[in-house]
């Protein structure tokens, strides 16, 4: 049943051609369900991303409750809760992956798919640059030159279109940041989502209840069917981040490193389904990152080793 399948199990043995299967099945439900988000935004639309974001983050919580129950990883979500110093790092990594999902539910609606879908392609690059910039790690000659031209992919479309695609990098930096934050805290994907969820909950409520008593709400205002996908936020934030876990567990990272495009390169293919302006300046922008890429994960497949590109949910 579903409990036994979410259940870790340390005498559960299991052969490593079923263990790389199952890991699979569960890396492509993943970053599936991450690249067709937008599509989930774009049902609701209509609904201001203020109020999709604080259903986002509270209809996460009892959807959690449910996976962390099933998987017995209450323990680490009261030790998160009962430590200071965690439950701080947690706090402010659940301050930037509130603003990277409002950014990118901003940017859905606001049609500017291409942009972050751009974003995620840089974020691996950008994890390399922190890595370098911060914690003294040296780039290997490929990893350069993948961050050389994805800088000018990102230059291309800045000077062509006369701004610079701020949603790409806010979404990349913002993301970045939040995944440094976690790996200071030694928690679990699952009950790290729910700790920040947790202690987003407070604001979420308090701006529900504002436009609930101004009128402004959506939610339960006789739309059965947009209520219904409102109360999806939760499943569709907690359900990629839980494929993943168990991914993470039976897939060597070079192969999680791989699949991690798989998500922008769908979100690409959403902004073409709804009709954004691809523009010369976007083809020329997107060569030079899938170039990028491909240099990218030809280096990790080389030296055998990459690194994960979650630390937790994506800003998706």
């Amino acid at each position: 049943d579903l409990i036994t399948l979410l259940r870790p199990s340390a005498t559960e043995v299991h052969s490593k051609s079923s263990d790389v299967r199952d890991g699979v099945i569960a890396g492509l439900a993943a970053y599936l369900m991450w690249g067709l988000l937008p599509v989930y935004f774009k049902i609701v639309g209509s609904v201001d991303p203020l109020e999709v974001l604080a259903h986002r983050v509270i209809w996460a919580i009892p959807f959690g409750a449910i996976i962390l129950l099933a998987r017995r990883q209450w323990p680490e979500v009261k030790r998160a809760l009962s430590h200071p110093q965690m439950r701080a790092w947690l706090a402010l990594s659940a301050l930037f992956i509130g603003l990277n999902w409002f950014v990118y539910i901003w940017a859905i609606q606001d049609n500017r798919i291409f942009e972050t879908s751009l974003g995620y392609y840089i974020n691996p690059l950008t994890n390399m640059l922190v890595g370098v910039l911060f914690f003294g790690e040296r780039l290997r000659r490929f990893q350069s030159l993948a961050v050389v031209l994805a800088t000018i992919g990102v230059m291309v479309l800045t000077f062509s279109g006369g701004q610079v695609p701020w949603i790409a990098l806010f979404l990349a930096i913002s993301f970045t940041v939040y995944a440094t934050i976690r790996k200071k805290v030694v928690i679990g994907g699952m009950p790290g989502l729910f700790v920040e969820t947790l202690l987003l909950a407070p604001v979420a409520l308090a701006w529900f209840a504002y436009i609930n008593s101004t009128g402004q709400a959506v939610f339960a205002g006789g739309d059965a069917g947009l209520t219904f996908w409102l109360l999806m936020a939760g499943p569709f934030t907690a359900l990629p981040l839980l494929c993943f876990a168990l991914a993470a567990r039976r897939l060597p990272l070079t192969v999680i490193g791989f699949m991690q495009f798989l998500a922008p390169t769908l979100q690409f293919g959403t902004g073409v389904y709804y009709g954004e302006p691809l523009t010369t300046a976007h083809l020329i922008c997107f060569s030079f990152i899938w170039t990028a890429v491909l240099v990218f994960s030809f280096d990790a497949v080389r030296t055998g080793r990459t690194k994960s590109p979650l630390a937790a949910p994506k800003g998706a």
